[in-house]
């Protein structure tokens, strides 16, 4: 993976540092890799130094010319909401940066894997093991506690804000309670059919199941049946006062009506030839994606459908919202970062490509105020990020595919799979003297 170029620009160079292309000043691949066995191997075992002055003098040209810096939404707008749902901030000299590894970066090594056997609570060779025993990689975070309690995968995990409760939805079509402080489940509601996503909004839990949305006040414990959605309820997202929610068949809207106490149909936003899997807010635009490989950008305003994007080539089962910026995520095996040209339309700026699909992307602050993306992948991973360099901070193991993420307050965040969720905290960052 190339962490100098810009977007598509992806491919496996290892010999950038310097002038001289001579067979021996390239670095060895496998020895990138952990896996070199050559002795005396030809290619160098090491990072060359930069010639002086000239890495420096790079970075400068490419911060000072500009190329490819994405330019901000219209009227210098800002996208505005939570973090957990739509994503952190990062200035506005990051723009030009994305996918541009600094110095300070640190690079965690993809071929490092968890062991399979530890897993399954039978490896043999303890501390010499040449694999992983452990359900993390990486620096600066580490696991406070597993739960489990469910029968099957994990689609939602919330937080709700002000409240000491989270909520968990699975596949074995029931709704979990749990009690933040002591980690006990502490309720357990049958819900006729699988969970296909869970959000909160003030006061509100919403769940999508099967040709419904189930609507919790969690102040007053009132309860309602939406129906409408034909087949699962895939997505969820709130904005400008309306819950807009996936399914088969497009997009449906509903507002809630106080006089009469009650949840009201107010839209359906028809166009994509497939389900519709994921949904987000920002900027006062509502942006679909679908199993047709496209995204709709609707104009929150007037319900219209003002741009179709189709760069992804598989189904895009992720939006985030981030500062001027939205990403993507795709069972292409991409993450597109887009932002808008000056005629208003989205264009990608950036294109980060993995080795598997992914499923999942989740924006929030390390305990430093560093940027991080998590990114749930279908190798049963999640890789940490820095923004706007991508360079990698971190891996999450699992089981099982981790179809939920959710970010929660203090450096908290939760990953959820087959097995259960669990429990992620940022370290304190180390004082200096």
């Amino acid at each position: 993976m190339d962490l100098d170029g810009g977007a598509g620009n992806n491919k496996r160079v290892f010999n950038r540092h310097g002038t001289d292309s001579s067979k021996n000043q390239k670095v060895c691949f496998h020895w990138r890799a952990g896996k070199c066995t050559r002795f005396p191997c030809s290619f160098l075992h090491s990072e060359p130094s930069h010639p002086s002055g000239s890495a420096a003098a790079a970075s400068s040209s490419s911060t000072a010319n500009g190329s490819g810096a994405p330019k901000r939404f219209a009227d210098d707008s800002r996208f505005s909401g939570s973090v957990q749902r739509r994503g952190p901030n990062f200035k506005n000299n990051h723009n030009n940066s994305w996918g541009r590894m600094g110095a300070n970066n640190k690079v965690v090594r993809k071929t490092e894997e968890v062991c399979n056997y530890w897993v399954q609570g039978n490896c043999t060779f303890g501390d010499k093991c040449r694999f992983l025993h452990s359900w993390s990689l990486g620096e600066g975070f580490s696991m406070l506690n597993h739960l489990d309690g469910h029968q099957k995968l994990l689609s939602g995990i919330v937080l709700p804000a002000g409240m000491d409760k989270l909520f968990t939805g699975s596949k074995d079509e029931t709704l979990r309670a749990w009690d933040a402080n002591s980690g006990q489940c502490t309720g357990v509601i049958n819900l006729g059919g699988e969970v296909g996503c869970m959000i909160s909004e003030g006061l509100w839990l919403f769940v999508g199941i099967p040709n419904a949305v189930k609507a919790w006040n969690t102040q007053t414990n009132q309860e309602f049946s939406l129906s409408g959605p034909a087949g699962q309820v895939y997505a969820m997202i709130v904005g400008n006062g309306l819950l807009f929610a996936g399914s088969q068949e497009g997009i449906l809207a509903w507002k809630f009506n106080a006089v009469t106490n009650s949840f009201e149909p107010a839209a359906s936003l028809k166009g994509h030839t497939l389900p519709v899997v994921s949904l987000m807010v920002g900027a006062n635009r509502l942006y679909s994606g679908s199993m047709d490989h496209s995204i709709k950008v609707w104009s929150l305003e007037t319900l219209q459908c003002l741009q179709t994007l189709t760069e992804h080539t598989n189904v895009v089962m992720s939006l985030l919202c981030w500062d001027q910026f939205l990403l993507s995520c795709s069972l292409d095996q991409t993450i597109k970062v887009w932002v808008a040209s000056e005629n208003g339309n989205l264009e990608v700026t950036y294109t980060h490509n993995e080795e598997h699909g992914l499923l999942n992307l989740r924006g929030m602050h390390d305990l430093e105020s560093k940027p991080v993306l998590l990114c749930a992948c279908n190798d049963n991973y999640v890789r940490l990020y820095d923004l706007p360099s991508f360079s990698e901070r971190g891996k999450i193991f699992a089981k099982q595919e981790i179809r939920a993420i959710e970010v929660g307050p203090s450096g908290l965040f939760f990953t959820g799979d087959g097995t259960g969720f669990k429990v992620w905290k940022w370290a304190e960052p180390v004082a200096t003297t």
